[in-house]
Parts: structure tokens; sequence; C-alpha cells
């Protein structure tokens, strides 16, 4: 007879709710696309006797999934028994037993790691190996790894779990004397990390395939973790990953290490099974409810909140590309192309409390991520998506490279890349010109006075460099260019009492269909002076 097991509560709620919202965000298009994905494909195969230690590298997983991707796609595992009757309250209440932590035994190890238990949303069993001198050994979890104190419902007593839900990584990342989360690997092919004194927020994806395409998007799941158990006092953890699709196959090599700013060092092999129509490389999941030139009608008493504000772009010509990130009223799309770019990412720019009053979420400590391309990426374009929401537990921000040529069936890709998660990480702002520091819009015409107009203003607001050095009298010109509408005002000046220069735009949209693109810079004394500001204004 089954019985229920119960052990003292060391909890990490707080940390799994934030994760779980990423995770049931990865259907951003069809809410019922992962369990649609899952009942597609089938009942997981008998189970077949456990598997013994084996030699392992990566490119032993990269010739498997080279392989893997010239057959069919094989249905995916998925639970049995008490996993599948676990409901979202007691799913939450399932707390790994931090007695039973790996890699806890290693003297004076800086990696630790545990379990998230499977089951509710996530029906599909992740499997974890652990590697020692190139020798991979399942590591197994059972009922024994969790505490079901708080869970109303019978446990059974012994039960070997098929798989996890995913896994998540701790390491002294703020005090040398206590292991703070660094990075989670949790829900399909996403995954988190911290830098220190952030708070979870923004997600990376291993991939992303047909997002927001008509036939509808593909999601990929990583569904096997290698990870190399770390000797004593390693500054670093190394892990790599199967990521199966119905479409392409991967073998991925993570080397991750924390710090103010938590790097992550991607190695990307893919293989195409089919065609598709557009593969998104280094894929980021972020959230924008309201804040800023776009605040919304919600009647909340926070004046913003993000997870990000910005989206940004360094080329190889030494510019910055700013763009404000919005919550449109339908789907956004853009596209910022370049050649081999230096780096790109969702930035949290505002670092003031002030700015969002949220004594719980604290979006002021949501991590920046900037991804720094290894290697030549060639020509492409950074894909920007800006998907309506209500709510702020939706992500609703997509941003990914995608390559100028897409791999058809049959052909492979090897991507390179490094990941910055971190408050303020490289990249996230032109370290020499003015910054873009906020904007703004409105009705056209002078404030206060009553006016019917139908030119849209914009207010920028640019700090730093050489710029704010300069003095009022300075020559400095702002360059504005506006597609899909007409150009009407533009004004630049100092800000009396501040280092700050201001510049007023005021534009009038084609037509009430159709959105507005600006692009914006100051120029001053044969050079750019600032980041490129960027904005697409929808009707």
């Amino acid at each position: 007879m089954p019985n229920c097991k119960t052990r003292s509560s060391l909890t990490r709620r707080h940390a799994l709710v934030g994760l779980l919202s990423t995770a049931a965000s990865a259907a951003l298009l069809d809410p019922n696309a992962l369990l649609a994905q899952d009942l597609m494909q089938g009942p997981m195969p008998a189970p077949e006797a456990a598997p013994t230690p084996v030699h392992f590298d990566f490119d032993t997983l990269s010739e498997d999934m080279r392989l893997a991707a010239k057959a069919p796609a094989k249905p995916a595992e998925v639970i049995k028994g008490f996993l599948t009757e676990l409901s979202y309250d007691d799913y939450q209440r399932v707390q790994f037993d931090r007695t039973r932590t790996r890699w806890a035994d290693t003297e004076n190890a800086r990696f630790h790691l545990n379990a998230f238990h499977p089951g509710w949303l996530f029906n599909e069993p992740v499997h974890l190996n652990e590697i020692v001198d190139s020798i991979s050994t399942p590591m197994g979890f059972s009922v024994d790894d969790f505490d079901y104190s708080n869970v109303d419902k019978e446990i059974p007593e012994t039960f070997e779990m098929p798989g996890v839900a995913g896994f998540r990584l701790m390491a002294p990342l703020n005090r040398a004397d206590h292991h703070d989360e660094l990075a989670a690997f949790l829900g399909a092919s996403y995954f988190r990390a911290l830098g220190q004194d952030n708070r979870y927020g923004l997600s990376a994806r291993g991939l992303a395939i047909n997002t927001g395409m008509p036939a509808g998007e593909e999601f990929p799941r990583f569904t096997d973790f290698w990870l190399e158990r770390p000797t004593e006092n390693s500054d670093k953890v190394v892990l790599y990953a199967a990521l199966r699709s119905k479409s392409v196959t991967g073998a991925y090599r993570f080397v991750i290490e924390p710090g103010k700013t938590t790097t992550m060092d991607v190695t990307a092999r893919l293989y195409m099974r089919e065609n598709v129509q557009q593969l998104g490389i280094a894929p980021l999941t972020s959230m924008f409810l309201f804040g800023g030139a776009d605040p919304g009608n919600f009647n909340d008493f926070r004046p913003a909140v993000h997870d990000s504000d910005h989206l940004i772009l360094n080329t190889q010509s030494g510019d910055t590309f700013v763009r404000p990130l919005t919550n449109p009223e339908k789907l956004g799309h853009s596209y910022l192309a370049a050649q081999n770019p230096v780096s790109f990412g969702l930035i949290q720019r505002q670092r003031d409390f002030d700015h969002y009053l949220d004594a719980q979420a604290h979006y002021e400590r949501r991590p920046s991520l900037m991804v720094e391309p290894i290697g030549d990426w060639g020509a492409g374009s950074v894909r920007l998506m800006e998907i309506p929401t209500d709510l702020e537990g939706n992500d609703n921000i997509v941003a990914y490279w995608v390559p100028e040529k897409t791999p058809q069936k049959g052909e492979s890709l090897e991507v390179s890349y490094r990941l910055h998660w971190g408050m303020s990480p490289d990249g996230d702002r032109a370290p020499t010109r003015a910054q873009v520091l906020r904007t703004r819009t409105g009705v056209g015409g002078v404030a206060g006075v009553e006016k019917a107009t139908d030119s849209i203003k914009f207010v920028i607001d640019f700090q730093g460099g050489t710029l704010s050095s300069l003095p009022i009298d300075a020559k400095v010109e702002p360059q504005v260019t506006v597609l899909r509408g007409k150009l009407t005002q533009s004004i630049l000046s100092p800000v009396d009492g501040t280092d700050l220069w201001r510049l007023v735009i005021e534009a009038v949209p084609e037509n009430s269909e159709t959105s507005m693109e600006l692009q914006a810079a100051l120029k001053g004394y044969g050079s750019i002076l600032s980041e490129t500001w960027l904005y697409q204004w929808k009707a």
C-alpha cells in the first residue's frame, strides 16, 4: 500500500515559480503547442535495461545527432504513474530535498546541482548523465530525492523517476559562503542564468524554428544532458545537450562561468532533417508589459513593468543601434540587417527602483543578456517580435539571429557564441558615444494647447560620451529618417542644468494601417556622437 512521504520542507519556491512562468510561455503563439506535440508523438516506449557507463565526448554526441537527423523523428517519451496526476498546486509544493544535492560531497565544490520534478506541464522526461574522466554514467532520481510534505496526495514509497523536468545549478555567486542559484534548464530548450545581484528575468533558448510563421512554431527540446562533474575549486561547469525536434537535431556544448557578469560559451551543431521556413539562432525571450515610451492603459501603481526595455545591436562599423521595446496592440515584427554582428541582445537599461516601484518583483535587478557571436556569422538579420499581452506573466518579446541562408534538408550548421548575463554586460551600451537614456511619445504640437493634429511627438534624451561635455552652442545636428511617414519637425537642444541633450521629433504617419519606422542619431565635428535610436510606431 503506498503511503505519503514526509520530510522537512526547504524551499526555493519563488525561483521555481519564475522558471515555470517562462516554461509555460514556450507556446507563445499557440498555448496548446506543447501539449499538441506530446499527443502527436505518442506514448513512451517500453523501458529498457539500465544503461551502463560509456565513453562520452562532444564529437560522439554530434555524430549521434547527425545520424538521428537521417531517420524519421522518434515518438517522444511521456511520463506515467502518479506523475501524470499532479495538479498545478501539487507541482508547486513539491521541492527537491536539498540534503540530496548532487556534487555537494566534493571538497571545496563550487558547483551544486539538483533537479526539477517531472509532472504538470513537464510530461516528457529529461535524462541527466554525469561525466567523470570522459566516462558517462546516468544520474538516477527517485521519490527519495524530493520533499512531498506539503502535497496532499498519496506518493509511492518507492518510485524511480523516468527522468526529470530539468535541473538547476548553484554556485557562490554573491557570497563566498553560500551557493546561490546560477542557472536553470527547464522546459523545451529554455534556460536562464544570473550574474551578481540579479533576479531571474529573461530566458534564452537552444533554437527557434518557424517562430511567428503561418505553419506554426516548432519547439525543439533538450532531451538529454551530460554534465562534467566539477573538480575541486573548478571555476567553470561544462555540460552537453542533445536537441531533438521534428525538423532538426542538434548537439550543444555549454561552458558556464559565474561572475559579476556570468558567461556561457555555447557551441551548437545543427543537423537538418527537414526544410524549415526560418531558423532562429541564439533566441532570447523576455517580457515587456508597459513603461517608458509605451505606458499602456493598465491603471497600475507601478510606472513600468518589464524584464527588458531595449533591443540592442552592435555592428562591425562601430554603430550601436538601440530599439525601445513596446507592447503593441497587434503583432509587431522588426528586422535589423547586419553583416557578422559584434553583438546583440535584450537589455534592462533602467536600474533605479523608483523606475518600477515593485518591492516584490524588483525589475531593476533583472539581467540584461547579450549575445556575442564567435567566428564569422556572415550576413543576416536580428529579428524582433513584439506580441500583445495584458499579463506580466507572459513572455511577449522574442529576438534572435536569422542567417541570410537557411540550411536545407540534409545540411548542417555549426555556430558558436558567448552569452553575457548581468546588470551591465559588455555590449549593452556604446562605450564612447552618448547613450539613449529614455524615450517618450505623445501627441504632436505645443503641450498644454488645444489642437487638432495627426502628428506624433517623440522625445529622446541622450547622455554621456563626448556629447555631455560639449558647450550649449556646440555644432551638433540630428540625423533623422522616417519611413512610411513624413518628418515635420526635428529639434535638438541641451537640457539646462543637466548633461542631457534632448531630441524632439514630430512625424505624421503615412496612413492608419501601416507602421512608421524612425531612426535618429546625433552628429558633430565629423563623427557620430550617439547611439542610433530606432523606433517602430504602430497605429
